[in-house]
């Protein structure tokens, strides 16, 4: 609904100067019939999937279900996609909506984005696709996807742009106070490592990894500790967790050094000793690759200064 709210200003805006709407909006229902949830919105769709032969973009919203049930239910939305996608349609998802995006083999060997909370689900579910989480917003071949929850106003902003220029873009962003200069989710993510998996070998290494960051190892190290040759060992981790050995400890020793950040009094010198690391530089080149921001800067975002005011 929010997204419906930002696209009807756009609309008044966009007649305001050039005397005609900029888009003909329809809610398109996939159902001959809905049932209403108590406690929940339930918007009426204008229009059924069937009565829509061709349209210029289709804005998929965020599911809720778990992504195998919302696929499966949603069977004639994938078809209503990919016939609209090869008619030339712009698609935009909204958050883990790009579940559905990637369930109609659209999104195979293309950049995309969604939750960070789910971007592990996400690849593992579809390996086809090149999933960058980091990224508030991402463009591939006409499908444009966005990372989560509130990410979808600067989506919208971006689709604005695209068909209506920069102009209305800054007018809706003035309007809706929307941070126009969000372009990456990094400052928002929280690396919790993969462990999902049957391999109790890499269990027991990422356990020594999340126990033992500030120790200074080497990937030989783990392999000898756990009685395997070092590429065995890679191999082994990455298609267990995702992730390569060193980039998992990078993103351990990071996230303990943002927690340290945001609640503690300890200086970033000091939190970098604490996470492992002996160079500065190397430190914060590795900390804004993950966080999108200086160790300072992410500090002056979440950190909570108190401040003491005495009467005089």
């Amino acid at each position: 609904m929010g997204t419906l709210q930002i696209l009807q200003v756009a609309n008044e805006r966009f007649e305001e100067l050039f005397g005609r709407k900029l888009f003909n909006i329809d809610l398109v229902g996939f159902a001959d019939s809905y049932t209403a949830v108590a406690g929940s919105a339930q918007p009426i769709p204008t229009k059924l999937w069937i009565e829509v032969s061709k349209t210029d973009i289709v804005i998929v919203p965020a599911v809720y279900d778990d992504p195998d049930e919302a696929i499966q239910k949603n069977q004639s939305m994938l078809a209503f996609l990919i016939d609209q996608y090869k008619g030339g349609a712009t698609l935009v998802s909204m958050c883990i909506g790009t579940y559905v995006l990637a369930a109609t083999g659209l999104l195979n060997g293309k950049v995309c984005s969604t939750h960070w909370l789910h971007a592990g689900l996400l690849k593992e579910k579809f390996p086809g696709l090149l999933v960058r989480e980091e990224k508030l917003i991402a463009e591939s071949a006409g499908i444009i996807t966005c990372g989560g929850a509130y990410a979808f106003p600067n989506l919208i902003l971006y689709v604005v742009e695209k068909f209506g220029g920069r102009e209305l873009a800054v007018f809706l962003a003035k309007t809706f106070m929307i941070d126009l200069d969000r372009t990456r989710q990094s400052p928002y993510m929280m690396f919790q490592g993969h462990k999902e998996h049957a391999d109790e070998m890499i269990l027991k290494v990422q356990d020594f990894i999340e126990n033992n960051y500030a120790e200074k190892f080497t990937v030989e190290d783990l392999a000898s500790q756990h009685h395997l040759v070092r590429r065995t060992l890679e191999r082994r981790f990455k298609a267990a967790t995702g992730y390569s050995i060193n980039e998992y400890t990078q993103r351990i020793r990071i996230e303990t050094a943002k927690k340290d950040l945001e609640v503690g009094r300890k200086s970033v010198t000091e939190i970098m000793y604490d996470c492992g690391y002996q160079d500065s530089k190397a430190f914060r080149d590795v900390f804004k690759k993950y966080a999108g921001v200086s160790p300072l800067e992410y500090r002056q975002k979440y950190a909570k200064e108190v401040s003491v005011l005495h009467a005089v």
